[in-house]
C-alpha cells in the first residue's frame, strides 16, 4: 500500500508521537475521505494536539479511541503500538487494513534504500554504512528508527535506514538492500513471543530485496534464514564469519585474500563491532563499490568513525577507573558483547532495569568461566544475580539504585579496572529512557568522585 492508495479512504493514525505526527502530515496531502488521530493511552488528555495537526486530523481518545479505529478503512499504527495490543486482534478480525508509516514510505522508496535491522548492532552498522558510502562519493540520507521518521525524510537519491522490529513488521516491500546484523530474543512482550519476534524482524527479507547481507557469525540468524521464503534474487551474503569474503583475521580486515587495513583503524571496541564493520563493507561491495581499490579512502573513513552515544562510551575518572556507558544494552546478549570488549581488564558490571521475564541462562553460561563483579539494580537485578549466584568466579552485590551501584563499584573495582553499565534488561526501570539513565549514571560518577 502506498500513500496515494489512501485517497478517498477513511484513515485512522494510531499514535501521537513523532511517527504519528509525520503520518498525519503526509497522509493529509493525499486527500483521504476522513483522517483522524487516535491516542488510546491513559493520559491522552495531556497530549498537545492543536493548530495545523488538529485541523488535519481531530484527536480521538479514551472511550472514543476504539470506535475511531474500527470504523476506519485503514489504520496506520505507530511503531510504539505493539502487535499484542488487544485492539490489533479485533481490527484484523474485522478486516480493517493495518499498516505503518514506515511501510507506506518503503512502498515508494524501496529501490533506493539500504535497510538495516538486527537485535544488536543495527544503529552502529547503519550509521557506518552511511558514513562509508559518503566517503566513496555516494551521498545519502540517513534516518529511520534512530532519528527522523521515514515519512519526514527529505528527498534523496539514496537512503540508509535503521529499522526496528516494529517497523519491519508492517513492510510489504523490502528495501533494495536488506541487512540483518544479529538475531536473539528481544521485545517479546510487544511481539507475542520469540517466534513472533523473529517473524516480524525478518519480514524485511520477505519481499524480494535485490541484495541481502547478514552477519554470518550469528548461528541463530543463519538458521532462521532457512525459514524465510522469497528471501531475494540471490542467496544472502554472510559477512564476518571465518570463511567470509569480509572478515577480521590476525588483527587485519580482509576482503577475500586482500588486506584492506588493520583492525586498529576501527576505534570501536569488541568483536561485535568487528562484525558490524565486515557487514558494512560487504554492503558497499554488493552495491558495486570497489572496496579493494578504495581501501585507503575506506581506512581513513573508518578511523574517523567515532560510533554512537551510549554504546560502550568511555568516561575516564580521576581515580584511574574507566566507567563505560552502555546504557543501550537491552538484553543479556548485548551485555555479553560488552563484557567481551573488556576481556583482560578487572571488570564490574552493573545490571538491572524493568523485569520483563527474559531468560538469563545465556549470560550465566557465558560467565561460567570468567571472573568479575556483578552489581544488581532494581527491578531485574536481583533475579539476574540469583541466576549467577553459584558461579565460582562471579562476585555479586545488590544495590538500592543506580547511584548506590556506582558507589559500590568504586569500592569493589581495582584502580585500573572498568565499571560497565550494561543493564542486560529491556527497559529503564525508574528512568524515562536511555538518555535519562545515562545522565543519572554520569551524575552518580561525579557525585561519588570524592
Amino acid at each position: 500500500m502506498r500513500l496515494a492508495d489512501l485517497r478517498g479512504r477513511s484513515v485512522a493514525v494510531w499514535g501521537t508521537g513523532r511517527e504519528g505526527r509525520a503520518a498525519v502530515t503526509a497522509i493529509a496531502k493525499h486527500e483521504p475521505s476522513r483522517l483522524i488521530a487516535v491516542d488510546d493511552s491513559a493520559n491522552y488528555l495531556s497530549v498537545e494536539w492543536t493548530g495545523p495537526l488538529a485541523e488535519l486530523a481531530p484527536l480521538a481518545g479514551g472511550e472514543h479511541a476504539f470506535a475511531a479505529l474500527v470504523s476506519a478503512d485503514v489504520v496506520v499504527r505507530s511503531p510504539g503500538v505493539p502487535s499484542t495490543h488487544p485492539f490489533m486482534v479485533e481490527l484484523r478480525s474485522r478486516g480493517v487494513t493495518v499498516t505503518g508509516g514506515s511501510a507506506l514510505w518503503m512502498a515508494e522508496n524501496a529501490p533506493k534504500t539500504v535497510g538495516v535491522t538486527g537485535s544488536k548492532g543495527k544503529s552502529t552498522t547503519s550509521s557506518l554504512i552511511s558514513h562509508l558510502l559518503a566517503a566513496v562519493g555516494r551521498p545519502n540520507a540517513y534516518g529511520g528508527n534512530i532519528g527522523i521518521p521515514l515519512l519526514d525524510m527529505p528527498p534523496a537519491e539514496l537512503y540508509v535506514l535503521e529499522l526496528s522490529s516494529y517497523q519491519c513488521a508492517d513492510l510489504t516491500r523490502s528495501p533494495r538492500v536488506a541487512v540483518v546484523t544479529s538475531l536473539f530474543p528481544e521485545h517479546l512482550d510487544a511481539h507475542g513471543g520469540e517466534r513472533e519476534y523473529y517473524r516480524d524482524k525478518l519480514n524485511i527479507l520477505r519481499h524480494s530485496p535485490e541484495l541481502i547481507v547478514v552477519n554470518g557469525a550469528d548461528e541463530r540468524l543463519r538458521a532462521e534464514l532457512r525459514g524465510v521464503s522469497d528471501a531475494g534474487r540471490f542467496p544472502p551474503v554472510p559477512a564476518a564469519a571465518d570463511d567470509s569474503r569480509f572478515r577480521v583475521e590476525d588483527d587485519l580486515v580482509f576482503c577475500s585474500d586482500d588486506v584492506l587495513f588493520p583492525r586498529s583503524a576501527l576505534t570501536l571496541k569488541g568483536r561485535h563491532n568487528e562484525r558490524n564493520l565486515c557487514v558494512a563493507l560487504a554492503v558497499l561491495d554488493g552495491m558495486g563499490v570497489d572496496v579493494v581499490g578504495e581501501r585507503a579512502t575506506l581506512e581513513a573513513a573508518v578511523r574517523e568513525f567515532a560510533g554512537l552515544p551510549h554504546r560502550l562510551t568511555e568516561i575516564p575518572d580521576a581515580s584511574g577507573l574507566v566507567f563505560v556507558d552502555d546504557t543501550l544494552s537491552t538484553s543479556p546478549y548485548s551485555a555479553i558483547h560488552a563484557i567481551e570488549a573488556y576481556e583482560g581488564r578487572p571488570l564490574t558490571v552493573l545490571v538491572g532495569g524493568t523485569d520483563r521475564g527474559l531468560d538469563y541462562t545465556p549470560l550465566r553460561d557465558f560467565l561460567a568461566t570468567r571472573e568479575l563483579t556483578v552489581i544488581g539494580m532494581p527491578d531485574s537485578g536481583e533475579r539476574i544475580l540469583s541466576v549467577l549466584s553459584d558461579l565460582p568466579g562471579i562476585r555479586t552485590q545488590q544495590a538500592e539504585d543506580l547511584a548506590d551501584a556506582v558507589r559500590l563499584s568504586r569500592e569493589l573495582t581495582p584502580a585500573d579496572g572498568v565499571v560497565l553499565l550494561s543493564p542486560a534488561a529491556p527497559s529503564y526501570g525508574r528512568f524515562r529512557n536511555f538518555e535519562h539513565r545515562s545522565e543519572a549514571f554520569q551524575q552518580a560518577i561525579r557525585e561519588t568522585a570524592d
